[in-house]
């Protein structure tokens, strides 16, 4: 294991559904597997529209029905500081991937960033849908290929970096 601890925070638009659902399923999957002291986990969004506020009600329920509590989490922006701070900026879609890496900019980006999914054999998207505008539904399909994503980078950080 590594002495220091790899750096992973999860992206969306406003960060109260996607990325910090995202944040709560790694960081349960990551504290079950006894690491939760080698990686640290955020979560942020790429707008300000909910800063300081909870995870959207739903997005709580429908990860509390699996074990995975959000209500510690609250929103907040990605910052400048952020691609030097997080070896990993994982984004659920690819507009924010793209929002992300404008704001990088080539010159200064330590962070590896990329798309979620990417971390998922089964998903055939590459976009975990936002929840925000649809039924419980679209709350559990995120939660479905979060759950996926989260194993396999935790699949990958422990054969590459812990």
């Amino acid at each position: 294991m590594t002495e220091s601890k790899v750096r992973v925070l999860f992206v969306c638009m406003g960060n109260i559904c996607r990325s910090p659902t995202a944040e709560g399923v790694f960081r349960k999957l990551v504290s079950d597997a006894g690491l939760a002291e080698h990686v640290h986990i955020e979560s942020a969004g790429t707008h300000a529209y909910h800063v300081g506020e909870p995870p959207d009600r739903r997005a709580q329920a429908a990860a509390e029905r699996r074990g995975v509590t959000l209500a510690d989490i609250r929103a907040r922006r990605v910052s400048e500081q952020d691609f030097d701070l997080f070896d990993l900026i994982l984004a659920m879609d690819r507009d924010n991937l793209e929002a992300l890496l404008a704001q990088a900019g080539e010159e200064r980006r330590r962070a590896d960033v990329r798309l979620f999914l990417e971390y998922s054999a089964a998903a055939r998207e590459q976009d975990v849908p936002d929840p925000y505008y649809g039924g419980a539904a679209g709350f559990e399909r995120v939660l479905d290929l979060v759950e996926e994503a989260a194993a396999g980078l935790l699949r990958e950080l422990r054969q590459s970096r812990l």
